[in-house]
């Protein structure tokens, strides 16, 4: 008897240390939901507080990352970010204005978006401007770039693969409002890819110029039929007729002559010029020498020169 209890009370005690110990991996319950850096779809883009004053000092943003940023009204405001063949960009800003009772007027904020040549690139769809009244809360604006080209005319400003930049400023505000404190959310959303890399509005079928074989015909190559007998008795060629000057003006000693034939009508020409322009010297016109001029006779010896009586 005291031998059964024994055995009972150490089952007993077994069983306990097992209902303590913890639970394998492997047992784990199924309805816990694993965290989001393991979910396939990856962990989300962490929210940037930073923002650029210039186009040197540009905050980054990923594709579908976002930006909230305490500013100042009035300043200039910089992002940056990536675009790839065949994407379509688009730009959604938010501005939280100030509050109403510190404004003094309406505010008119603007976005723009540049490549990396700083080329402004104009905006498909979207508001890229807009007004505020003072009394509204926030504005929104928005901007959607053209499809990014692999290639672009030397004429036309294509957006082309590589970086581009986002630039938000108060074009029109009051004085007075300069320097109130706001806050802009900005998102990037791209669609498309690689796969969609095609020119807007339709797909290339053919090439623009088709390739030039020389000595091959655009039609394909036809069935040469078989030589008849009236085909084998044709006419033979008429050869080309030539004169006794055709070889002087053929083969390599062509560019001779003409540069000879050159050399001497520019002689002609010059020596031409020069007798039309130049008298001969044999027949130059000297002007005519007026005759010596006779001496005049002095007053004969005593004599006086009469003097008039009408002196007084």
């Amino acid at each position: 008897m005291r031998t059964l209890r024994t055995a009972a009370a150490s089952a007993a005690a077994l069983t306990g240390l097992l209902l303590l110990a913890p639970a394998p991996a492997s047992a784990a319950s199924p309805s816990a939901s694993p965290s989001p850096s393991a979910s396939a779809s990856g962990s989300a883009k962490p929210v940037l507080n930073s923002v650029g004053t210039s186009f040197l000092t540009a905050t980054t943003l990923a594709a579908g990352q976002d930006a909230d940023v305490p500013v100042s009204t009035g300043d200039y405001l910089y992002w940056a970010f990536p675009a790839s063949e065949g994407q379509t960009p688009t730009v959604q800003v938010t501005v939280t204005l100030p509050e109403a009772a510190d404004r003094h007027g309406p505010q008119t904020w603007s976005v723009e978006l540049f490549d990396g040549l700083r080329r402004r690139q104009s905006c498909t769809a979207g508001p890229q401007d807009g007004t505020a009244e003072q009394s509204a809360p926030s504005l929104g604006l928005s901007c959607t770039l053209r499809q990014i080209r692999s290639w672009a005319e030397p004429w036309s400003g294509d957006p082309l693969p590589g970086t581009y930049y986002v630039r938000l400023s108060t074009p029109d505000i009051p004085q007075t409002d300069l320097g109130l404190a706001a806050t802009v959310h900005v998102h990037v959303a791209t669609k498309g890819g690689a796969d969609d890399a095609q020119p807007e509005g339709g797909t290339l079928k053919d090439p623009l110029v088709p390739p030039v074989n020389a000595g091959a015909t655009a039609a394909g190559p036809a069935a040469t039929p078989a030589p008849s007998a009236s085909a084998s008795h044709a006419a033979a060629p008429v050869a080309e007729e030539s004169h006794w000057y055709s070889d002087l003006f053929s083969g390599w000693n062509t560019r001779w002559w003409w540069t000879v034939a050159g050399g001497v009508l520019a002689a002609l020409a010059g020596v031409l010029g020069y007798t039309l322009t130049r008298h001969p010297r044999g027949h130059r016109h000297h002007p005519q020498r007026s005759a010596p001029v006779p001496p005049q006779a002095g007053p004969a010896p005593h004599q006086h020169p009469q003097r008039s009586d009408n002196w007084q």
